[in-house]
């Protein structure tokens, strides 16, 4: 029997999205309390409307917090390395041995905050890399602004697999498989693209920033290629890879090329002199820790890759046995026990901990109002789920061209490229079944123009405005970054489109 539906249910469907957006754009609170808000607006919606019983509704929310706590673990193992890394001054011996490459800032600005900030971002994410690599770039000689911009520039294309694969693993759960995570490796490669916009917003003040900007462009097309290239290879080998290998394997190659001088600029130019400090760390025992970690996750791939734990109540929900997380405490502590810092072990566990509740917890009920709304459709109502009405109302053809956009849209709103897979990627999957193209396509799209969207995420820009001491300039961050996180998006959408056409 076929219920009608009025066009009052239809808006009520969309009504939690305008909520979220309202309150985070106008009101201006929190990520946490809109989170809260809004799933207790579609529990609401969801029982009163949908008539949806109360013993699914557990169900969900059950099943939201478990997809949350994977995310938990991966940010308590990251912060809890990188903290292990501090103490031993492993990321101080990375920065010196990449600086001394070269004394051209335009090379120094590009390791800087392209290729270091997207290994951070593959292995952390969540405004980490942005906040690390910022006040680096003050110390070249930058001002707080422009080194915001940058940092800002550089947090996006690893995104899309940012946090060790985080945005597909927890993001889009179930929706998420290899097709998904190839199609958006290759999009991503329109990334090649941030060195040579942070090269010309670097140069923009320069008296002769024209010949400051053609003298240093191939290197930095070059810098762009020998990130995405090796991250679309390495996407073969699963979500977690991409961005951790396809940075180690850029940063290395750069290294190398640079120091043979190949496509480095034949003037070198400077805004300061800056000396590196060395820190008694040779190259080999920098590179070591990062290579104990990627051997960890190749090796556990293997081993444990299609383990899972099905947890009972979750209808059919399992944990999965491997989890970066825990890779990444065991490196720690491996670290620790070879260059020191036993002594502040728990310390750095406090520390993770702190720093992995607020995403858990945001994490948390915005997967909850996921898995609300899409499994709204098992009621005594008749109606299909909230998620599959507003899908139904997008079917056009520019789908594929609006897509990116909608998942920086997500980004800009909640800082979090995981946060916005969480609230689009069903809607995108029926909205593509709707339409008739290939789901991983638009999945892809999405995914990738989340990434993208990093750099106008408020969250960060306040986090990388907060270390250098800049206040209260936003427009003008957003300002400096919003003409190349547009073209970004429209390069991928216009991809989509053709290979949608095609």
């Amino acid at each position: 029997m076929k219920v009608e539906i009025s066009s009052f249910i239809y808006g009520l469907a969309f009504l939690p999205f305008g909520v979220f957006f309202g309150l985070m754009l106008v009101k201006r609170l929190s990520l946490v309390k809109v989170s809260a808000m809004t799933l207790l607006l579609v529990v609401v919606m969801a029982a009163v409307f949908w008539r949806v019983e109360w013993e699914m509704l557990g169900v969900a929310g059950f099943r939201g917090v478990l997809v949350a706590l994977d995310i938990f673990l991966i940010i308590i193992g990251a912060i809890f390395f990188l903290e292990v890394l501090k103490k031993n001054r492993v990321i101080d011996g990375l920065v010196y041995h990449l600086g001394s490459v070269s004394k051209d800032y335009r090379v120094q600005v590009i390791m800087l905050a392209w290729m270091v900030e997207n290994f951070f971002e593959g292995i952390a994410g969540f405004g980490v890399p942005a906040a690390l690599v910022t006040p680096l770039l003050v110390g070249l000689g930058l001002s707080p602004l422009k080194a915001v911009v940058l940092g800002l520039l550089g947090n996006s294309t690893a995104g899309a697999f940012g946090a060790s694969g985080t945005p597909t693993r927890v993001g889009f759960g179930a929706l998420s498989n290899a097709m998904v995570i190839e199609k958006a490796a290759m999009f991503n490669m329109v990334g090649m693209i941030v060195p040579v916009f942070m090269l010309w917003i670097l140069v923009s003040e320069s008296k002769e920033r024209g010949r400051e900007f053609r003298e240093a462009w191939p290197f930095a097309l070059w810098s762009g290629a020998i990130f995405v290239v090796p991250a679309y290879l390495f996407s073969f080998l699963g979500q977690e890879f991409p961005s951790i290998l396809g940075s180690m394997v850029g940063m290395l190659i750069l290294f190398l090329s640079t120091k043979t001088g190949f496509l480095v600029p034949d003037k070198e130019r400077w805004i300061k002199q800056v000396e590196y400090k060395q820190v008694g760390l040779g190259l080999v025992k920098v590179l070591v820790p990062y290579l104990l970690v990627v051997v960890w996750l190749v090796g556990a791939k293997a081993w444990l890759g299609g383990v899972k734990i099905e947890v009972l109540g979750s209808n059919g929900y399992g944990f999965s046995v491997y989890n970066p997380g825990w890779l990444f405490l065991v490196s720690g502590v491996m670290v620790m026990g070879w260059m020191g810092g036993r002594e502040k072990g728990f310390s750095f566990l406090k520390t993770a901990f702190k720093g992995a509740w607020g995403p858990f917890v945001v994490i948390s009920l915005m997967s909850v109002m996921v898995q609300v709304m899409t499994n709204s459709g098992d009621n005594v109502s008749g109606w299909p789920s909230m998620i599959e009405m507003i899908a139904g109302t997008f079917r056009t053809q520019w789908l594929p061209l609006l897509t990116p956009f909608i998942g920086a849209l997500g980004s800009f709103i909640t800082g979090s490229v995981t946060i916005s897979s969480l609230l689009f990627g069903n809607f995108w999957q029926m909205a593509s079944v709707n339409l008739g193209i290939k789901a991983e396509i638009i999945l892809a799209l999405g995914l990738v123009g989340a990434a993208a969207g990093n750099m106008v995420a408020l969250a960060d820009v306040l986090a990388a405005e907060a270390v250098v001491g800049l206040k209260n300039m936003e427009r003008e961050v957003v300002k400096g970054v919003l003409i190349p996180c547009l073209v970004y998006l429209l390069l991928v959408g216009m991809w989509g489109m053709i290979l949608v056409g095609g």
